[in-house]
């Protein structure tokens, strides 16, 4: 019998993916991932980045993910100080929306149902006058202040991947799973590369964590090992579309809106000069690569946001949208804004094991991999201890700049003084932007001096980050560098984004001219 490449294979280099590739690896597993495009090309780069419990789940009785993410969100403030931070939101109060004891209640929930060390509980203000009222409809008098966290979502993955190949585990991006076929022995397995030969391999077990694919994957890559239906259950797909505009306030809070399809939607700080608007939810039944914001859906978010802000939001500002899907577990609910956002794993052992992730979101994503890697162990018929939940991700240790750790929000203040004494010749701006994005691994980034970065290809983008990022982070083209690995694509020009671009396409061809 031919030997095993792995003990298991991840497919799908999502946030699900990765954290169960990284929390295996820790545990001693051989691990192999392969992702068909880049990491978090797809829903986990797409979300309203947010570290939150889940505010308006509440409604929906989901009172034990509410709980679960509440649980979570400290936990990943601890281990990634540098990507997630604490925010604070602005709920107006708008008594046709829902009545202030209901509002006040369910914030009383939200602040007891998990313990809190960092963040601050819920407090209501008085927008007359008030600094947050400034940039809203002067018939809003009132508002609720309540805590969550923001997250870096492309780089969150970016990190579990880098974490989980530190410990072990093999990652392949571009590489699609055109195959697996499946025995009582093991999973035999065909890699695909984009531009490159088709690689067999065998693993002991495979995790199924495709996302949108999670179900086309058992009903067409995945053959089963004496023709038993792989798929037992369906995915929702829902399509969420965020809108950017110019900055609509110039305080540090984001917003919560109540709109009266009972939906909310968020007005969101971003990168500094912008205001992220959203999201929508529209059932999607096509292929989830197709997937963007229509007209209707940029109107929707624009109307509801023009319900509450002073000055209107129109069409014609959107500077830059995206749109995600959310693989959501089927419940036969009929409004997709209620449909269940918890996850479900589902171990198959009637023959080589399977364990196949249905939903989820970012927030629970490491609560998610651990109890992942936990049943993979049990399948294997090898249980191995837990470990991430103290964890800290990749650029997250301070400790050598600044010493122990004390909370994550003063933290990263205090590594940003420590980066400008070691970096003095950077400017402020590009410095705090690789400061967020590396952490204490911006020393594998930074030169000493101006003159060792390399040519600056775009306004505080230089080539030594560009290699970093090629070299070490798997980035391949400008969209990997522009809007995931960072979001400078915002803020450049077209032709700026055309720089980046001819020097990836450049550096790509010399790397295969060298190969």
């Amino acid at each position: 019998m031919r030997e095993f490449d792995c003990d298991v294979l991840v497919v799908g280099g999502g946030i699900n993916g990765t954290g169960i590739a990284r929390d295996l690896a820790g545990r001693g597993w051989r691990v192999t991932l392969c992702e068909q495009d880049d990491l978090a090309s797809h829903t986990s780069s797409a979300a309203t980045k947010l570290i939150h419990g889940g505010l308006r789940y509440l409604e929906h009785y989901e009172f034990s993910l509410v709980r679960k993410a509440l649980q979570e969100r400290e936990v990943l403030m601890r281990s990634a100080p540098h990507i997630i931070r604490p925010l604070r939101f602005v709920m107006p109060h708008d008594p046709s929306m829902r009545p202030a004891w209901m509002i006040r209640a369910g914030l009383f929930l939200y602040d007891h149902l998990a313990k809190r060390e960092v963040l601050p509980g819920s407090t209501s203000v008085n927008l007359h006058g008030h600094e947050l009222g400034q940039c809203l409809q002067p018939h809003l008098g009132r508002a609720f202040v309540y805590s969550d966290a923001w997250v870096d979502d492309a780089r969150l993955v970016v990190l579990a991947a880098l974490d989980a190949q530190s410990r072990g585990a093999s990652i392949h991006t571009r590489t699609r799973c055109v195959a697996a076929q499946r025995s009582a022995q093991g999973w035999d397995v065909t890699l695909q590369p984009r531009g490159g030969a088709a690689r067999q391999i065998r693993a002991r077990a495979l995790v199924n964590a495709a996302g949108p694919w999670t179900e086309s994957f058992l009903r067409s890559e995945a053959r089963a090992s004496h023709g038993e239906m792989l798929a037992s259950r369906s995915l929702r797909l829902i399509k969420g579309s965020h809108i950017v505009v110019a900055r609509r306030f110039e305080h540090d809070h984001a917003y919560l809106f109540q709109n009266p399809d009972k939906r909310i939607i968020f007005a969101i700080p971003y990168e500094g000069d912008f205001t992220l608007i959203g999201t929508t939810d529209v059932e999607l039944h096509g292929e989830p690569r197709s997937a963007r914001i229509d007209a209707q859906e940029t109107q929707y978010l624009c109307e509801q946001a023009s319900r509450y802000f002073k000055r209107p939001v129109h069409p014609t500002e959107v500077v830059w949208s995206y749109s995600g899907v959310r693989p959501l577990l089927d419940d036969a609910s009929g409004d997709p804004s209620a449909v269940t956002r918890d996850y479900l794993l589902e171990p198959n052992t009637e023959a080589a094991p399977l364990l196949s992730i249905w939903g989820g979101k970012i927030t629970t994503f490491r609560k998610l991999a651990e109890e992942a890697a936990e049943q993979v162990g049990h399948m294997l018929g090898d249980a191995r201890s837990a470990w991430t939940e103290r964890a800290v991700l990749p650029g997250g240790d301070f400790s050598d700049w600044i010493g122990p750790a004390q909370r994550p929000d003063t933290d990263f203040d205090r590594f940003l003084v420590e980066a400008h004494k070691r970096y003095p010749w950077m400017a402020e701006s590009p410095l705090r932007r690789m400061a967020r994005s590396y952490g204490s691994r911006i020393d594998q980034v930074l030169a000493q001096s101006a003159p060792g970065m390399g040519a600056e290809v775009a306004p505080g983008l230089y080539e030594a980050e560009l290699d970093y990022l090629q070299r070490t982070e798997w980035a391949t083209g400008a969209d990997d560098v522009l809007w995931r690995r960072s979001k400078l694509g915002l803020h450049y020009t077209a032709q700026q984004r055309d720089d980046v671009a001819g020097w990836m396409d450049n550096k790509d061809t010399q790397t295969r001219k060298v190969a």
